[in-house]
Order: C-alpha cells, then structure tokens, then sequence
C-alpha cells in the first residue's frame, strides 16, 4: 500500500504562540514550565492534525524553541568553552544563551540553512571535539506523541550533514569527529528503539550538493557503522532541496530501508533513482512543493508517482512533500482577506497534507478515487495559464527592451568617488546604520488603527513623520554621519514593497519562521510585476528636509525581493526577478530625482539565492549581477549606490559582489570576529564597506572596546580609507534601550579610529 508521509511542519503555531511564549520567557513573564506547556501542546496539535490528514508516518522532534539544528547541536553536547557547561543536562538558558547570547556571552553564528529563508544556529568545532548525549528532547518528542496516540518517526539532521553544516574554529579537518559523533548517534538510534520506535528519519541535504571522495567514503563509513550499532531499526534517509546527480548510487548504496528524495525541485531524478534503487529499498517522492504555497498539480504528481508503482510496486512507494513543510505557513482556512481567485491557486501546510494524501490514495487506488481533488487541480492549472491578471505584455515587453548601456554606471568607481566625496563630504570612518530603527509598540499601533480603519491617512502620515524626525534628530544628536528616516512606515523590508507593486498578493496570517521568534509574512508574486507609483520617496524627501547631513534612500533590492517572496512557479525565477529590476530603477531614478544622493539597495539574500551545486552558479551570478546594475546604474557618478548583505560566505562569490560595482556594500562581521573580511582581502575589493560591528540579531550591547577591535581587524586587512562603520543589519527587531548604547558605542568607535589615523599619519 502506498503510504503518505511527511518530513516536517511549522512550529510557530496558527496564531505563532510558539513565538509570543518565547518572547514572554525572554522577558521573564512566562516561567520555563509555562514555555514547555505552549510548546507541547503545539506540538501535539500539530500531529494530531497530520494524523486527521490521513498522514500515516508522523515526524517528531521536528519541534525545535528556536532551531532544530541547534537542538540537535545541545542533544550531542556539542557546547562551545565560551558558555562554560559544566557538563550536565544542557537546559533552556544555556540553550538559549548559544542561540541569542546574553550580557556575558556571544551568541553562535546564524546562517541560511542551504537556500531557504529559514536560519539555523551554526555548529562549531573544535580539534578533539567532545560528544555525549546531553539532552533527552529528541526521547520525550516520540514518547509524547506515542501518549497522544501517534506512532512517530523521529527526524534527526544525519551525522554527515551535521559536521558539513558545521564551522572548524581551529585548522584540523572536521572529518576526524566522525567516530566520537556516531557513538552518540548511536546511543540516540538505540534510545528511540528501545522506547518503541520502528522508522527513523535521518536528514543528509548534503547527499544532493557536491561531495569530494573523503565526504562520500564518509557517508558510507557513517551508515556502516550505524547499522552495525544499531541493526533493528529502520531508516529513511531524507534529501532535499535539489537533485542528487552524481551521488545518486551513493545514497542508494547505503545500508537504509529508504530514501526520500525531491522530485518539486528535481523532477527529472526519478529515472535515475528507479535505476539505482535496492532490492527490497522503498523510494520517498517529494511530489508536494514543501517551500511554496501553490496548488499541486495533481495529474502531474500522479504520472510521476505511477511510473514508480509500476518499476516498483505499491509497497515500496511513498508520497510526502519535497521537504520539510517548516517554509509554508499553516493554514490558507485563516485567510479571509485574499482575493478569492488568488486563494484558489494556493495551499498552505495543511492543505498540503491532503494534497500528500490525496495523491498516495490515487496512486494506491486510482485516479478514479481522488476525481473531485483532480478536477480540481486541473481547473487551478488551467486558470493560472490564461489569467489576465498574471500575464501583462506590457512588463514582458519592457523586459525584451532592456539594452547592454543599461548595465553600466557613466564612470569607473575611481571617478565616481572622487564626485561623491566632493558633494557628501564624509570623515574617515563614517558611520551609518542599515537603515530601519525600532519598531515600537505605538508605531505597530499607528500602522494597525490605519490597517483597521480607526485613522485616517493624513493622521497615520502624522504619526509616521512624527517617528521619523525622533529618528533623524537622536542621528543627529549621537553625530552620525550617513542618516537614515528609520523606516517606521515599513512592516518589512519586502513586503512594504510588494504591497505597492503590481502582480503582488498578501496574506493575514501567512507567517513563517525565519530565525527563533522572528517570524516573516512573505508576499506572494502571483503574476507579471511592474511600480504604478513612486514607493518610498515622499518619505526619504520629508527625511531629508529635516537635516543637512545626507540621507540614504532606502530599497530592497530584486533577489532579495524574489528569494523572500513566495514567487510564481509558472516562469523561470530569473525572469520575475528581471521584472522587478526595472520597477526598482524606476524608484532609484526618482529618488535621486528628489535630491537623494545615497540610494541603499540591499541584496541581503545574494548569497542564499545561489544554487546548492556550483555548475548551476555562472548563471544565476550574471543574472543577479545583471539585475543589481538595472536597478542601480541609471544615476549620475555623484549619486552613492550603496547594498547590504546578510550572513554569507562571501569567498567563493566575490568576484560577482564585485561586479555588482556598488560603492559601498555592508556585510554582517561581527559574529564571525571579522573573518568575512578575509574574502576582500584576499580579492582587493576596489570599492568601500562597511563591516558590521553590532550583532543585532543578540539583545546584547557591545562596548566601544570591543568595537574598537573589530575596527582594527577590519582595518589590518582593508584599507581604512575605504572602511565604513555600521550595524550588521537593520535595527527594527531591537529595542530604543538596547539601540541607544549600543549606536553610541559605535560613534565613539570610529572616532577613536579617527584619532588612532591621525596620530598615525602626524607619526
């Protein structure tokens, strides 16, 4: 019988009481007991509900308080010196302590977990590192689903993908703790069986990405010795996210019972895992897109779940979504506001359970027994390839228009530095933020009366332009040099976008998690996108009108735009990106237009839109790079372009972020103690940056020292003359009390950076 499965679901709650509970616990408001009450009965809501879905294996310890890598990271022990474990039982302040740090600690370092929007905490490894079984989370989750009456699979990041996510905080090859992190895997493994457990999910994404030979003898050596240590219970190794390729044999060469692979980003694999598959193996097809909110086209799905019934039968065929679900909000039922055609094209978690169910049923007892859900699917299809409101000749038009000079800044960066040096007049060391300031509660109260109708636009205006010059004036008053107005109109850096472009849709109550609490409603690019109207710059121009200093105008830029959208499946995703790039050069040009003369573009999500396998990166790097200069090389050499990223490893990409010819990029560094740096050293990045010296994403507040030796890293391997100093990203998510010191911090950072230059040159 063809079984419907899933490999993971959101964990932030329909209403993400998952984030207020945490928050609460944060504040001290809600007690550790109170935390775990919230987070078990959302967790059991949660396998309840795929149990009513008809899901027949349930995965547990997908539930995380902040992540699932980081829960996995405290159940292996693997605690950095720095948090000072005494060994024991690692509890919730230590847990969140790695996570968000505190007045005593850095936290971990965030990255994006592969391609996704969702962050994980980073692993860090030290030579000789240390592994035992230090939390019992992962025994409790399957045992309270079993008392709830779910018979789980337990899902757990595999022990080759754990080390590959991970970061060496010494030079010694990783590979060496390979031995000490099976016996605790091992003892996990036994755990789960002797507490009832038959399947285990065992998540290898890395299986999917490129292996050198040491990786892949790794994952042979790694299931080897698991199986050994562990021979009775079952396995299904999960891989997602991409195609497995040239480790198509390797994954099925492995001692497991299972092997899911993803067939919404890689459809064409099925042939290839048909062939190499094992006798008695049963094959996992990820026919449910696990990271977007469109409808499944069921036919298709079907096809493709019949031809591996037919080479294999139905006892060895399992239908479950392409990967976790964790990237899709958890029910479209709660959105009352979308426009009704839209809504019909889309699925959210769980409706996607019964799209997993629907297709295992068709598959197991013919298409006849699912014909309302295929008619269905095939109008939903069909309404998507002819609908005027996704398909605009107009925006396609200017698209084929788009000529090579529109590429091209008027001068080399040299020149253009020299114009903007002689019109903005900056100090060494100029100092900025990212642009947002602190969403406070009346800001969020103005936005919601408006949104509700309770005031008026000229009153909600007045609020707006009330926040702002509070912002601009404590700029002025901590005498930064590059201002910005705060964003306080902006519920985020792209949905306020969307909300203002067309072929854009939004959802009450689409949140996703992005990293711990934070959580993200993504819009929905449903169609052909092009600006009706000016965005940003009535805004940025009243900023400017404030002050003298000069103020930066503020965009997000089109693969930022794209990679944290949910984006239209029916083009390439290079395409709706190109669309948005001509709107967003159109608001540049206005807004330089306007007297603006820094324009920031931030292309925080570069580097986490690249493709997980490096012959697919050339072109998705010219098309990024391409759309950059679109948005930014219509103004004149007197016009300063400046772009932020987020966490990335800028190494092996630099030369692109080069091409993008901005001439300031921003780049989070704080975390990683400047390390980043490295790749524009060793590069000799042509143009400015600013690297950051303020860890937002931590409530911690960081002394003028410690900035002051950031700055001197930075300043070892960089020019100074072309350093900047700012935040690591926008300061939105934090507080005025934590902001306020911290900000002051950094002003008199790089003005003691400014008097150690002087001193230098007088020496």
């Amino acid at each position: 019988m063809v079984l419907a499965t899933n490999l993971g679901f959101p964990r932030v709650g329909a209403d993400r009481e998952l984030k207020k509970a945490t928050e609460a616990y944060w504040k001290g408001t809600l007690s550790r007991e109170e935390l775990d009450v919230v987070a078990q009965e959302l967790a059991t809501r949660h396998w309840t509900l795929q149990q009513k879905a008809g899901i027949a294996h349930i995965p547990s310890f997908d539930f995380a308080l902040y992540d699932h890598v980081l829960h996995l990271t405290a159940a292996l022990g693997c605690i950095p010196a720095r948090y000072n474990w005494d060994g024991g039982k690692v509890d919730n302040d230590l847990y969140f302590a790695m996570a968000r740090g505190n007045d005593k600690v850095t936290a971990m370092e965030m990255t994006k977990w592969f391609d996704t929007n969702y962050h994980y905490i980073v692993p860090e490894f030290e030579e000789g590192q240390a592994f035992k079984l230090s939390c019992d989370l992962i025994f409790k989750s399957f045992e309270a689903a079993k008392a709830a009456g779910i018979a789980a699979r337990p899902v757990i990041v595999g022990p080759v993908s754990y080390l590959l996510l991970g970061k060496k905080k010494s030079d010694f090859c990783r590979l060496t703790l390979l031995p000490g992190l099976l016996k605790v895997y091992a003892e996990i493994l036994n755990g789960l069986k002797a507490r009832g457990a038959e399947w285990v999910q065992i998540d290898e994404p890395f299986l999917a990405l490129d292996l050198d030979d040491s990786w892949k003898t790794a994952y042979t050596d790694a299931y080897a010795e698991l199986r050994k240590s562990v021979p009775d219970l079952k396995i299904l190794t999960a891989t997602y996210f991409e195609a497995l390729r040239e480790n198509t044999e390797l994954a099925f060469s492995l001692p497991v019972q299972a092997v899911h692979i993803d067939l919404v980003r890689a459809p064409d694999q099925l042939d290839a895992a048909l062939k190499a598959i094992k006798k008695e193996q049963i094959l996992s097809l990820g026919l449910v897109d696990g990271r977007n909110i469109w409808k499944n086209d069921l036919s298709k799905s079907l096809t493709l779940a019949e031809k591996a019934i037919a080479a294999l039968g139905s006892d060895r065929v399992w239908i479950g979504p392409s990967c976790s679900l964790l990237h899709t909000p958890i029910d479209l039922a709660l959105e009352s506001k979308l426009d009704p055609q839209v809504k019909s094209w889309m699925a959210y978690a769980t409706q996607k359970l019964d799209e997993i169910a629907a297709i295992a049923k068709g598959a197991a007892s013919g298409r006849q027994s699912v014909a309302a859900f295929l008619e269905e699917s095939d109008r939903v299809v069909a309404d998507r390839k002819t609908s005027s409101r996704i398909h605009n000749k107009d925006v396609k038009a200017r698209v084929a228009a788009i000529t090579p000079d529109m590429l091209s800044r008027k001068s080399p960066f040299a020149a253009r530095r020299k114009a903007q040096q002689d019109v903005i007049k900056l100090p060494a060391y100029p100092t900025t933020t990212i642009g947002s300031f602190p969403q406070t509660a009346d800001i969020r109260k103005a936005r919601a009366d408006f949104k509700k109708g309770t005031i008026d636009a000229a009153a909600y205006e007045t609020a707006m332009k009330k926040e702002i010059e509070h912002v601009v004036r404590y700029q002025e008053k901590i005498d930064l040099d590059v201002l910005v107005h705060g964003e306080a109109e902006r519920n985020d850096m792209v949905e306020y976008f969307g909300e203002q472009l067309s072929g854009f849709a939004f959802s009450q109550n689409g949140w996703v998690q992005s990293y711990g609490s934070r959580c993200v409603k993504p819009p929905i690019i449903f169609g052909d996108i092009s600006r009706p109207t000016p965005m940003t710059v009535a805004w940025s121009k009243y900023a400017q009108s404030l002050t003298s200093r000069p103020m930066k105008g503020m965009l997000t830029g089109p693969i930022t735009i794209l990679q944290w959208s949910f984006v239209r499946d029916d083009q390439p995703r290079s395409e709706t990106s190109r669309q948005i790039a001509l709107a967003i050069r159109d608001e540049v040009a206005d807004l330089e237009a306007a007297g603006i003369t820094i324009i920031q573009i931030d292309e925080a999500a570069l580097r986490e839109g690249l493709p997980l396998r490096k012959a697919d990166w050339k072109q998705y790097l010219k098309n990024a790079v391409d759309d950059f200069r679109i948005t930014s090389c219509t103004v004149e050499d007197s016009t300063q372009i400046h772009t932020h990223m987020c966490y990335s490893d800028f190494n092996e990409i630099i030369d692109s972020i080069a091409a993008m010819d901005a001439d300031v990029i921003s780049i989070e560094t704080s975390r990683s103690q400047m390390e980043l740096l490295n790749a524009f050293q060793a590069f000799k990045y042509p143009n400015e940056i600013g690297p950051g010296v303020y860890d937002i994403h931590s409530p911690r507040i960081p002394t003028e020292k410690e900035m002051v030796d950031l700055l001197d890293k930075a300043a070892a391997v960089i020019d100074p003359s072309l350093l900047w100093v700012n935040p690591d990203c926008g300061l939105k998510t934090r507080g005025w009390k934590e902001v306020e010191p911290a900000l002051e911090h950094m002003v008199k950072a790089a003005k003691s950076m400014r008097a150690k230059a002087k001193q230098s040159a007088a020496a």
